[in-house]
């Protein structure tokens, strides 16, 4: 079996040391980015108590294709950048930091990486924030309707015309996501810019200070 490539480099570890963290959020980046983008908006977001994990994708691509293509044009390394997100959230879990004090973060590509991983696995995590992603695949279809991300926030926001993810997945995206149990909230902006605007920081900094006040209460 070949090797995990988007295992080959260790994780950036940016902002508080994960073990003193009042929460520690898992960041993926996007299609021809890096660990850097999400640094950035660590410091945008601005609360010295969160530990930031950063993946980096082997060559900045998590897959090759356009996340709407035939699962199997993005094969194997779809699935081997699911893999690697499931190992570092085991090791975080190893490190004695339960779910519950994590929060998965991604944008554009990152964010449909984590929307697929969410909807597999249905874990019950802090909170996750998908901004301008959605599930993989062609077609919408069905997801298991378990429950076993009851009463997760998750917060989604995106350009309503943005060029690369077409609105309806990212809506058909946030449906799953509540029939799987999740508090979602989809947020859509009049901006045809591929980015993370400061609307959406400012919504972001609101739920993770919101988390954290609630893991001091």
């Amino acid at each position: 079996m070949l090797p995990n490539p988007h295992l080959a480099q260790e994780p950036t570890l940016h902002g508080a040391r994960p073990e003193a963290a009042g929460l520690t959020v898992y960041a993926v980046h996007g299609r021809g980015q890096s660990p850097t983008f999400m640094t950035e908006l660590a410091d945008r977001i601005g609360l010295s108590e969160i530990a930031y994990l950063i993946p980096a994708a082997c060559d900045s691509s998590w897959y090759p294709a356009g996340f709407m293509e035939p699962l199997e044009k993005n094969q194997p390394n779809l699935d081997h950048a699911l893999e690697a997100v499931g190992c570092h959230l085991e090791r975080i879990a190893g490190k004695g930091i339960a779910p519950g004090k994590v929060v998965l973060l991604g944008f554009s590509q990152g964010a449909c990486l984590l929307s697929e991983f969410l909807l597999h696995h249905q874990h019950r995590y802090a909170a996750a924030v998908l901004h301008t992603g959605g599930y993989l695949g062609p077609v919408e279809h069905g997801w298991p309707e378990t429950g076993g991300l009851a009463g997760v926030p998750v917060l989604m926001a995106s350009a309503a015309e943005d060029a690369w993810v077409p609105l309806p997945r990212i809506e058909a995206t946030a449906a799953a996501l509540s029939k799987a149990g999740a508090a979602v909230e989809l947020h859509t902006y009049d901006d045809t810019e591929h980015h993370i605007n400061d609307d959406s920081v400012a919504r972001i900094r609101k739920l993770l200070a919101n988390l954290l006040t609630s893991k001091e209460s």
